[in-house]
């Protein structure tokens, strides 16, 4: 019995397939099964009028976003640099559309939620303009500031050297209430 490409694959799962067959080339004399494209991501809920509406065409890199979102303190922060507290998880959002990272890192900062994890390190890139700022990296940390990832998401800063420095995030969850 042939298996079906794609048919048990979650949502992330798929983006993350897709993105690796459309990087292979085929043998001779076979096609490539592209996975069926996934849903399309939730589109942000408008922010309140107190804050500013994100945009995918963000201004300039901010390397501690003035969100609601604290940055991590000092001591937190060379903790995670030197490996003292450890990452949960990470997430690496490179070569992604803007669609596909956004649905990515939902799910993701969801699931690491769910499973009551602290910190986690989203790796955004540095982004290869000429101006040297990625979409996603501009993007990330104005998403995080949005509703649907506020109410998971206390904290943010920029990652040490040797976790990505100013192409990947330390992300700290907010922590999970008793039920």
């Amino acid at each position: 019995m042939k298996r079906q490409p794609g048919k048990n694959l979650s949502d992330e799962d798929r983006i993350l397939w897709g993105l690796v067959v459309r990087t292979t080339t085929p043998l001779k004399g076979r096609k490539v099964d592209l996975p069926p494209e996934p849903p399309p991501a939730p589109k942000p809920e408008p922010a309140k009028p107190a804050m500013p509406e994100p945009t995918f065409d963000a201004p300039a890199v901010v390397q501690k976003p003035h969100t609601q979102q604290s940055a991590l303190d000092r001591q937190t922060h060379d903790k995670l640099a030197s490996g003292r507290l450890p990452i949960g998880a990470r997430v690496d959002l490179h070569g992604m559309t803007q669609q596909e990272a956004y649905g990515l890192l939902l799910s993701f900062l969801g699931r690491a939620h769910a499973a009551g994890l602290r910190y986690v390190l989203v790796i955004t890139g540095k982004g290869s303009s000429s101006r040297g700022d990625g979409v996603l990296r501009r993007s990330v940390p104005h998403w995080l500031a949005t509703a649907p990832f506020r109410e998971i998401v206390s904290g943010l800063d920029p990652a040490a050297r040797n976790h990505g420095g100013a192409g990947a995030l330390y992300v700290r969850l907010r922590r999970k209430t008793p039920r």
